[in-house]
């Protein structure tokens, strides 16, 4: 009679996803896209500025992502320069101010990881208590970082997944 090998104890397994992790989050962010040589996206974008009569020039931004989640986003935006100078800056004002607290950047880090509820949420160290937590979900949700879908499952929008990696990229440059 042969025996099968025992199961990695739940602490075990624990430990070593612990480790996975701490190694994931310490390693380089990956590959970075040339930002000199072929300025394709610049010269497609001056191109499409030309065919507008936008003299002033414009600004766009665009991504395609997949999560850690698997979910796969394709999404763009441009505008002529007119049209961002001229507009009422203190409209972006909430949604800065829901970026600009460290609780709310690591809700939303953990949330377009896979951690969508409040219960999963607060198993973490570092958010504060289930009433802080739900008091930066909710500021993240009224600035449109976040929305509710069934069962409290919290998540980004689509529209907004690449706009929050773009303004978060900004930081590094």
């Amino acid at each position: 009679m042969s025996a099968e090998p025992a199961a990695p104890s739940l602490e075990h397994r624990v430990s070593d996803l612990e480790r996975r992790l701490a190694a994931l989050e310490a390693a380089e962010p990956g590959p970075r896209i040339p930002e000199g040589g072929d300025f394709w996206a610049l010269e497609g974008l001056k191109q499409q500025l030309t065919e507008m009569g936008a003299v002033d020039g414009g600004v766009l931004f665009t991504g395609a992502v997949r999560l850690p989640t698997g979910e796969y986003y394709e999404w763009q935006r441009g505008e002529a320069t007119a049209g961002v100078l001229d507009g009422d800056w203190t409209d972006a004002a909430d949604a800065f101010a829901a970026l600009g607290h460290p609780v709310r950047l690591r809700l939303l880090r953990e949330i377009v990881g896979g951690r969508r509820t409040a219960a999963e949420l607060a198993e973490l160290d570092g958010l504060g208590t289930t009433g802080q937590i739900y008091h930066h979900l909710r500021q993240l949700s009224a600035a449109g970082w976040l929305h509710t879908s069934g069962r409290g499952r919290h998540e980004v929008p689509p529209g907004r997944v690449v706009p929050l990696l773009v303004a978060l990229a900004t930081t590094r440059a």
